[in-house]
């Protein structure tokens, strides 16, 4: 089978095109530094002439108003390219719990983006996710001085980037789902919890201070960040992931 990785050189579609090779796949990473701009559209026929499948992994590079702009943008140019070559599958990977904090618009605009691959002409499947393990340090910085970290106790269920990667992997050479596939992590923490594991696997002597207003996880409520029903529970934790 052969697929088109859009944003094939990043965390998440590196690591999906090296699955998908090693499973005898015939997967094409593409990006700018391959000469593909998903918002002009530039190298978009070239890219998804011959692929059966294309996966979208590109992120907008602010998690700002213009988000919202960026996603409209790349999607309306990847689905109107992938009708005309004919690809079978448009697949793309988002957030678990997007729609249930409505108050970031990074996150609006990932569900923005899920509603267009839905009402537009090609089969397709939606990976969600977690927070990844990778980007936890810099969640920790947002909020952090010299002697202590403000963190929220909200509950998220982190997920090593890797286990993301297999998900995605899976999906691309699978049926459409014609819906959406969960995927977190094995453990839920509270984020305050979580940032005292972080520095202490550092040997950071920086206090953890629970603060419900601090960063932007603090708009999140409740349970909404947890995943739900049949989701895909990866296998690593966070402690394994660390300690390697």
């Amino acid at each position: 089978m052969k697929i088109a990785v859009i944003g094939g050189t990043g965390l998440i579609g590196s690591q999906v095109v090296k699955i998908l090779t090693a499973c005898g796949h015939e997967a094409v990473p593409h990006s700018p530094s391959t000469g593909l701009d998903l918002l002009s559209g530039k190298g978009l026929p070239e890219a998804l002439a011959g692929p059966d499948v294309v996966v979208n992994l590109t992120d907008s590079p602010t998690s700002d108003e213009a988000s919202l702009g960026f996603f409209q943008t790349t999607m309306d140019n990847l689905l109107l390219a992938a009708r005309s070559a004919g690809v079978g599958h448009a697949v793309v990977l988002s957030i678990v719990g997007a729609e249930l904090v409505p108050e970031l618009v990074y996150y609006r605009a990932k569900v923005l983006q899920e509603d267009i691959l839905k009402a537009g002409p090609v089969p397709y499947s939606i990976v969600r996710a977690t927070q990844f393990f990778e980007f936890i340090d810099t969640v920790l910085s947002w909020t952090s001085d010299d002697k202590t970290v403000r963190l929220p106790a909200t509950r998220i269920q982190p997920t090593a980037s890797a286990d993301v990667a297999q998900a995605v992997a899976e999906v691309c050479v699978s049926a459409p789902l014609q819906g959406t596939r969960n995927v977190a992590g094995p453990e839920v923490f509270t984020l305050d919890e979580l940032g005292r594991i972080t520095l202490a696997a550092h040997g950071d002597q920086r206090a953890v201070v629970t603060d419900n207003n601090a960063g932007k996880y603090a708009a999140a409520s409740s349970d909404v960040l947890i995943a739900k029903g049949d989701a895909v529970i990866a296998k690593t934790t966070y402690r394994d992931w660390l300690a390697r």
